[in-house]
């Protein structure tokens, strides 16, 4: 019997399922670095521990894999029933001993990669509910977990950082990052551009604005994303040469 693939032909979707599963493996790479002792310790989110962590990226593989069983079965399945149930399923995974994080973290990700798998290449084009309320297509899945476990990777804040990143995936951030802030820019807020100085391309909210000068902020592609996601400053500064107040909201 033959092995099983994606049932893909879209060479784009196929080089997203690629990068998200090289994502999927520095996650668990750097996962399985941790101790056990020291799951306790912070995690470079606010409020959460390194078990907070891990207990989200397991259970929001389960809450993405959701979806594409929606996609495949056209019954609706949410990631969530509500704000508060992902909460406190968070909470409550974070009281879980170590093994079971382990375990829920790997197991998690290969029921995921399963449904991907088998997803109908028709499938890929239904149309799905985020968490946010927004109506995507199923191949809009893979995105979102690719964001996940790369960057949730240097979360965990035992040596990952975006700099390990492929030069692909800094340009498919610095590309949702401007996707999002158009989306959730309000009149008044301040255009942003970004200005990699390792690469010819330039990153702009809004290219027809006038009114206020914008919000310049230059550096190597890496170091414009760990600004524009919110984890670090280093290596940026803005075009008169001072560091950059924080970026604007993303996720």
């Amino acid at each position: 019997m033959g092995a099983r693939t994606d049932n893909v032909t879209d060479p784009d979707l196929a080089a997203g399922l690629l990068l998200m599963r090289r994502g999927q493996a520095y996650w668990a790479r750097r996962l399985n670095e941790l101790r056990d002792d020291e799951f306790d310790a912070p995690s470079l989110l606010p409020g959460w521990t390194r078990r907070h962590l891990v207990a989200h990226v397991g259970f929001n593989a389960r809450a993405v894999a959701r979806l594409v069983e929606w996609a495949r079965t056209g019954v609706e399945t949410p990631m969530y029933d509500s704000d508060q149930q992902r909460g406190e399923e968070i909470e409550f995974g974070a009281t879980l001993p170590v093994d079971a994080l382990r375990n829920l973290a790997a197991h998690a990700a290969v029921h995921l990669n399963v449904e991907w798998r088998d997803l109908p290449e028709e499938a890929w084009s239904h149309q799905v509910r985020t968490a946010q309320g927004r109506l995507v297509p199923a191949s809009e899945t893979v995105w979102m977990r690719t964001r996940e476990v790369w960057i949730h990777a240097v979360d965990l804040r035992n040596g990952g950082s975006v700099h390990d990143f492929p030069a692909e995936l800094h340009t498919l951030l610095l590309d949702d990052l401007i996707k999002v802030w158009r989306r959730k820019r309000k009149p008044g807020d301040r255009d942003v551009v970004l200005e990699p100085v390792d690469r010819p391309a330039t990153y702009r909210i809004d290219v027809d604005e006038e009114d206020l000068p914008p919000l310049v902020v230059r550096g190597r592609a890496a170091d414009l994303v760990g600004w524009g996601i919110g984890r670090s400053s280093r290596g940026v500064i803005t075009a008169g040469g001072t560091p950059p107040p924080p970026a604007p909201q993303w996720l």
